[in-house]
């Protein structure tokens, strides 16, 4: 085992990527008599007095709950909460990194619908907003409704939301670059899961002209046998043009084609789109297309990964999101805020746009800050806003 430690990125994890630091001194008796008893006393009544006074003199109002289940984690699937942990340590180093977050990674030994959104509500009272990741589909859909109807703060899955808010903001910047808008593009998803309907979700709501998704047995359409309720309600919501066949055959003529769901798809699909398509391959680590022969016949192209231009990275999104969501102490994350997250993402890029420049580096010191004020005012604007 020591062998590990040769690989960098065990070097980097040993010893985990988080720890826990004081930011009050306590020097001497008359420190540990305010930090702690008799003191806290005082502090403690106050809030039995006014609930509302925690998110002043605790760190409630700042700190976010990284819950994962470990069942859909990254590309290796269902591996177990103990496995899941550098991951979910890793995110909460984003929201610090990023937007001064606090973040608590909480990996559940428990699969249950009814046990996780039991076990979650149970501890919500610590934190100011829960952020749900790598929580397997069709779960993580009750999961996170039935915690959003229970709880009075900001529940957001990021598996979904985070990767929707990025692929809009870069379509957005795409279209553009095309001379388009959203309602004149025909789109095809490929994948169903919590990514695939997110995207679809959020690409409805701001305006795209048609879009139709497949999942691992063809086209989503009305009718079909099988359909689980989540894509039922897909089949009546989107594919007005009615494809019935495969992925492939629906992308012939279409104008944007979104990979969320590990399959591949072959060049000559890519080729069979309209012009000035746009080209989203987001599985890691392997995009459905290669995005070297994607580029030989779409205008932009994009993918998960770092190592080519517009990568779609929900790093980009979730940072920005709760700490918009947590400095107006909102009650929840609306579809207004995310599409809000998704148009103040797009507008950094502003003049710079170009084909391989559709979405910003999440290094960007722009990036959290403007989506963090977006966030907020649409938090005000849709009535969520506590201050």
């Amino acid at each position: 085992m020591a062998d590990l430690d040769l690989d960098p990125a065990f070097a980097l994890h040993r010893g985990g990527k988080l720890e826990v630091r004081s930011t009050v001194p306590v020097r001497d008796a008359d420190d540990l008599s305010l930090a702690y008893t008799p003191g806290v006393a005082r502090v403690c009544t106050a809030i039995a007095e006014t609930p509302a006074l925690a998110d002043d003199y605790t760190w409630v109002s700042n700190v976010v709950a990284v819950v994962s289940d470990g069942t859909a984690v990254l590309g290796l699937g269902d591996i177990g909460p103990s496995a899941a942990m550098p991951v979910m340590e890793g995110k909460a180093l984003l929201f610090k990194q990023f937007a001064n977050v606090d973040a608590v990674p909480l990996c559940l030994d428990c699969t249950d619908v009814d046990d996780l959104v039991e076990t979650v509500a149970r501890l919500a009272p610590s934190f100011g907003g829960i952020n749900l990741e790598d929580i397997s589909a069709p779960r993580c859909f009750e999961v996170e409704d039935r915690l959003r109807a229970r709880l009075d703060i900001p529940v957001f899955h990021d598996d979904q939301h985070g990767t929707a808010i990025v692929a809009l903001a870069a379509l957005q910047n795409a279209a553009r670059l095309t001379g388009r808008s959203l309602g004149d593009l025909r789109a095809v998803v490929a994948g169903a899961g919590a990514s695939g309907v997110a995207v679809t979700r959020i690409l409805l709501e701001a305006g795209i002209g048609d879009i139709a998704v497949s999942d691992s047995k063809g086209m989503i359409y009305a009718g079909r046998e099988g359909l689980n309720p989540v894509k039922e309600a897909l089949a009546r919501d989107t594919n007005r043009a009615g494809h019935t066949g495969s992925t492939e055959d629906a992308l012939a003529g279409a104008d944007v084609f979104v990979g969320l769901s590990g399959s591949t798809v072959s060049e000559a699909a890519i080729a069979s789109m309209a012009p000035d398509a746009v080209v989203f391959a987001l599985s890691n680590p392997t995009p459905e297309v290669h995005p070297e022969a994607a580029a030989r016949h779409a205008r932009v192209v994009a993918t998960g990964r770092s190592d080519f231009p517009n990568q779609i990275n929900n790093v980009l999104a979730f940072p920005g999101v709760f700490r918009g969501a947590l400095d107006v102490r909102a009650s929840a994350i609306t579809e207004n805020m995310k599409v809000a997250a998704a148009r103040a993402l797009a507008g950094v890029v502003g003049d710079d746009l170009s084909a391989t420049y559709v979405i910003p580096s999440p290094f960007d010191e722009r990036v959290a800050p403007a989506v963090t004020a977006a966030v907020a005012a649409q938090a005000r604007a849709d009535g969520v806003a506590r201050r």
